[in-house]
């Protein structure tokens, strides 16, 4: 073990939102001997649930697979608000002591790994100030969100508008829309989710997309038989019951939309207009161009969203936005949706590793140009791995399948005595390369060239399912495609 003494640890860990402290769990569970430290760019625990402040933020995702494993959700709604969320992390974070090995204001520049000396370099800024780390692993749980740049909008006149523009990922908390005329320009889930939120104190809120998503409603408690559950058995069996439910539905709808996405259509939109105000028609606000699952589908907790629009204050155009003039936004077809203030939740900006620039024996690396080893660690690159989790399950499946396999990478090495383990692809410009991302939606399309990339075959593919993976993770081939090395230093 490393001591930790100053800057020098075994393992850091980058990001301390809920992959970052997935992963402390995970490595002083499976490697106790090791030292960590979380390094955190802002001043607070909770990655996004601590940063993004727009009304109503909550998860898209159940609790019950989105939290931990090893410290179950117990309050009775799958879906949950930013702010629980947060405290839940705390929470985890202090129960088993992680909250101590995170230091705040900490954000890396640069990693460089240096192969005489089998070690990582942090540039790191520490509150303004230049401070080097150094460990033998890293671990990026930085998400794959861009925190300092929203993705650039593309609204024709943005700049003739004369109120306010916000985008929500940097809500002001003192904005106030109370009897404004808001226009939501998107129709993912952070605009699904804002319409409900601001619909009471709005005059009024109109979402505008040029292209409707998916919309499921579903029931946000748990009742009926896994209600009944939770009185009957202990609660370390419900809990395992209630997270194995969850897992295999969103599993099972999954596998259902892409085997007959035709039927999975026709069941989403008749559920959509069952719930509709008949002032508002399923064609063409409710009639995606693409199938299911081929974007990411928008949960709507009790139906809110559909509530909303029975309220009479909110509705949806659907078109191409022609111009923004001073008072609103002009549509092709002629309508002209007036506004006060304009919200562009168009999506996020997607960066890997938080933006810093990594290297291996100061030779720069490009993202773009590696493939994945098992979805975790780059070609060519030691010692260092990412926490990406699923974009059709929840994202904390897959970031615990990714520090799950990686830990097991640690404790191989130890086994052959190794100081580092590096993928590596014989005849790479020959293996077919396929995104790491497998979602056709605009903000991820656009990022696909900045993006590492799965290979076609044998542990370069892409991951299938969180079953398959947490498997494979815990007993699959760690050898194929990976060179375990001894280096004296």
């Amino acid at each position: 073990m490393i001591e930790k003494e100053g800057t020098m640890f075994d393992v850091i860990i980058v990001g301390a939102g809920i992959s970052g402290i997935n992963a402390g769990y995970r490595v002083q569970e499976k490697q106790p001997d090791y030292s960590y430290a979380i390094l955190e760019a802002r001043g607070g625990m909770g990655g996004t649930w601590d940063f993004f402040k727009y009304p109503g933020i909550r998860s898209d995702s159940d609790l019950q697979t989105f939290g931990f494993k090893w410290r179950p959700w117990t309050d009775n709604r799958p879906i949950a608000d930013g702010a629980s969320i947060c405290e839940y992390l705390k929470e985890s974070a202090a129960e088993h002591g992680i909250d101590q090995h995170i230091r705040y204001h900490h954000k890396m520049v640069s990693a460089n790994w240096s192969t005489d000396e089998q070690m990582w370099t942090l540039t790191v800024d520490a509150d303004g100030e230049t401070t080097y780390f150094h460990s033998r692993f890293v671990i990026l749980g930085t998400g794959y969100y861009d925190y300092e740049e929203p993705l650039a909008v593309d609204i024709p006149g943005l700049e003739n508008f004369g109120g306010k523009i916000i985008h929500p990922q940097f809500w002001p908390e003192d904005l106030d829309y109370s009897g404004k005329k808001m226009a939501i320009v998107g129709s993912g889930a952070t605009a699904i989710t804002l319409v409900p939120n601001v619909v009471e104190k709005v005059e009024r809120v109109t979402m505008i997309q040029r292209s409707p998503s998916y919309i499921l409603s579903i029931p946000n408690s748990n009742a009926g038989a896994l209600a009944l559950l939770k009185w009957i058995l202990p609660s370390s069996l419900y809990f395992k019951i209630a997270r194995w439910r969850y897992m295999f539905l969103a599993f099972l709808l999954y596998r259902v939309c892409q085997a007959y996405p035709n039927a999975s259509r026709f069941l989403l939109q008749k559920g959509a207009k069952l719930q509709l105000p008949e002032t508002i028609s399923t064609d063409p606000h409710f009639q995606p161009k693409y199938n299911p699952w081929d974007q990411r589908m928008c949960l709507c907790p009790d139906g809110d969203f559909y509530k909303a629009l029975k309220t009479g204050k909110a509705d949806i155009v659907t078109g191409t936005i022609r111009t923004v003039d001073k008072t609103g936004l002009q549509m092709d077809d002629g309508t002209h949706v007036d506004a006060d203030i304009i919200i562009t939740a168009t999506g996020l900006r997607l960066r890997l590793a938080g933006g810093a620039k990594v290297s291996v024996d100061k030779a720069p690396i490009q993202f773009s140009k590696k493939f994945l080893w098992k979805y975790i660690m780059l070609q060519d690159v030691p010692n260092l791995s990412f926490m990406i989790g699923y974009t059709n399950a929840s994202w904390t499946l897959g970031a615990d399948a990714s520090v799950t396999l990686f830990t097991r990478v640690m404790s191989e090495m130890k086994k052959k005595g190794s100081t580092s383990a590096t993928p590596r692809m014989e005849n790479g410009d020959q293996i077919k390369s396929t995104p790491i991302l497998n979602l056709s939606s605009t903000y991820i399309s656009k990022a696909m060239d900045t993006l590492p990339r799965s290979g076609a075959e044998g542990n370069w593919k892409p991951r299938d399912h969180y079953y398959k993976d947490i498997w494979d993770a815990k007993h699959g081939d760690i050898q194929e495609g990976m060179e375990y090395t001894t280096v004296s230093t």
